[in-house]
């Protein structure tokens, strides 16, 4: 069977008050879509604070793609954030841009988000379909005209909705149960 990742209940907490920006989060590389994320958030007329690793084998993307967009104020780069400021960041973003390009084996950041009851506008890459239910937890997108227009609608998804999803499918106690229960039925055959 398929055990999706968990994580403690209450080490995010949700906010239901977006401040307006958009956020990213993850690794700075192509197949993660910073910039594509960059492109998204300026079409639809969105700040996007992205908190990032530049991983140094990707210093040359960074530098040549990302680096150049970023201004400061409309796309600010804030670097790597401590599990501290992870949760503000993601709390008082009004979505949570994933654009991947890969085969993404989970996404842990999604979960995250949803924990603060942050949306999340993915493209179906690998796990993500598993993980994001479109139009309840945020939206599955395409291309990146399809999460400009997504991003018109994201004011409609319940944010404590977003919550509870993440409380139902992604704690470290539904993990665990969901482990036993794999467990029990391996013994059974």
């Amino acid at each position: 069977g398929t055990v999706h990742h968990g994580m403690p209940e209450n080490l995010l907490r949700p906010a239901y008050e977006p401040e307006g920006y958009l956020a990213f989060l993850g690794r700075i590389t192509q197949e993660k879509g910073p910039d594509k994320a960059i492109r998204i958030a300026r079409a639809a007329g969105y700040r996007l604070r992205i908190a990032a690793k530049v991983p140094r084998g990707e210093n040359q993307f960074f530098l040549r793609e990302v680096k150049p967009l970023v201004d400061g104020s409309e796309v600010e780069f804030i670097g790597e954030v401590d599990d501290r400021s992870k949760a503000p960041f993601l709390q008082n973003a009004t979505a949570l841009l994933f654009p991947i390009d890969w085969p993404e084996p989970f996404g842990l950041v999604m979960i995250e988000a949803m924990a603060c009851g942050t949306p999340v506008i993915a493209t179906p890459q690998g796990s993500v379909p598993e993980i994001i239910e479109d139009g309840v937890t945020g939206f599955l997108v395409k291309t990146e005209a399809e999460a400009i227009e997504a991003l018109g609608r994201v004011g409609q998804l319940d944010r404590r909705r977003v919550r509870h999803e993440f409380e139902r499918r992604f704690t470290s106690r539904r993990m665990a149960e969901d482990y036993l229960r794999a467990y029990a039925q391996c013994r059974r055959s």
